[in-house]
């Protein structure tokens, strides 16, 4: 694996990093400054396909009632695309309410800097 690799990789790590800490601190300028313009959240139920202004709305009412949510990683799997423009993630994560769950996902460049462009809502396994 090359140096640039590497370092995208440790750079998308930290976005993934800072979109927990922030949905843990329902932190909302800080949660949606890390997903892109054509952000898409996939819920668990078939029919939750929230674009990025139906699931601003959502997590914005929940955050500002101090109600956020809290995973903390156990595992991460990072690829990045040709010409590092997209990245694809699985990670593991841990909740003390549902225990251990999977959350998919990518990030795109925009500006380049790294942004969450699809997330999977948290699996439980």
């Amino acid at each position: 694996m090359s140096q640039a690799q590497t370092e995208e990789e440790a750079a998308v790590s930290a976005v993934l990093d800072a979109l927990h800490q922030a949905a843990a601190g329902a932190d909302a300028q800080a949660y949606f400054g890390l997903y892109a313009t054509e952000f898409i959240f996939l819920g668990t139920d078939a029919t939750e396909r929230w674009d990025r202004a139906a699931f601003t709305a959502y997590a914005t009412s929940r955050f500002s009632q101090g109600q956020g949510w809290t995973y903390a990683t156990r595992e991460r799997h990072i690829s990045i695309g040709p010409g590092a423009q997209v990245a694809w993630f699985d990670e593991r994560l841990h909740n003390a309410r549902l225990g251990d769950t999977r959350g998919p996902g990518t990030l795109v460049k925009e500006d380049g800097n790294w942004k969450i462009s699809k997330y999977l809502s948290l699996i439980h396994i």
